[in-house]
């Protein structure tokens, strides 16, 4: 155990509480809202950028009405040949390319598209964010806020992730993502982006779920099976929930 990453990761969580909750409740009311509404809220991220997306939903404790869009071919099962990371490092920058993978979801005015990117620059997360916005969407954006502040746009549109945000939340993490300084490398290690947006993403889904039991709506949360006090059917009824709204949007 690195005691170092662990010191520097608990200092990143512990400033992403003191400066980002705002911004966290603000994306949870538009989620709320959303949900509350009988719409969608979608997820997209590629890359390890797609980690928090399988941590909000299908996992325990999330609520129906999050949206996973995860396009195998910006997610690696391998490191090299097919699937491998080296091809999509390269297809996740080609411009053009992501229109052709939502080009085949319905969106809805009123809905949300929650985008993850650590660098904000790639030309994946960035029309994602655009092409949302164009159908009417609300945008969150999870990002790294030095990122946005010091990096310089690559996308011909001269736009960097944040720039497309109604909420813009910033992982807290340094530009070069990994922690700990090793004697004799320029290369640090440690990545922090991860666990970072990981506890971002489960603040997102608390709070949604808080403020959907204000508003009344009724709730179907996927459940431990620990948690004996359910009926033995209630992820039937969850699975059921998902798939009737799922089919209603056309997705």
């Amino acid at each position: 155990m690195n005691l170092d990453y662990n010191k520097q990761m608990v200092d990143i969580i512990k400033k992403i509480d003191d400066t980002q909750s705002e911004n966290i409740k603000k994306a949870a009311q538009l989620c709320a809202t959303a949900i509350n509404d009988g719409k969608l809220v979608h997820l997209f991220g590629s890359g390890h950028s797609v980690l928090p997306i399988q941590d909000m939903f299908p996992r325990y404790g999330g609520v129906v009405g999050f949206h996973p869009l995860m396009d195998p071919r910006l997610m690696w099962d391998n490191v090299i040949r097919g699937g491998g990371a080296r091809e999509l490092l390269w297809l996740e920058r080609q411009e053009g390319y992501i229109e052709n993978f939502l080009q085949s979801y319905n969106f809805e005015e009123g809905e949300v598209m929650i985008v993850y990117s650590h660098g904000g620059l790639n030309a994946a997360p960035i029309e994602t964010a655009l092409y949302a916005k164009s159908k009417g969407l609300k945008v969150i954006v999870v990002t790294s806020g030095d990122n946005f502040e010091k990096a310089q746009a690559k996308h011909s549109s001269g736009n960097k992730l944040g720039d497309v945000a109604d909420v813009l939340i910033s992982n807290c993490c340094p530009l070069e993502d990994a922690l700990v300084k090793i004697p004799g490398y320029p290369q640090p290690v440690g990545g922090s982006s991860t666990v970072a947006v990981t506890v971002i993403t489960q603040a997102i889904a608390s709070e949604t779920a808080l403020q959907l039991q204000k508003l009344g709506h009724e709730m179907f949360i996927f459940v431990s099976p620990n948690v004996t006090e359910v009926p033995a059917d209630y992820m039937q009824q969850v699975y059921g929930k998902y798939t009737e709204l799922v089919r209603k949007k056309g997705n």
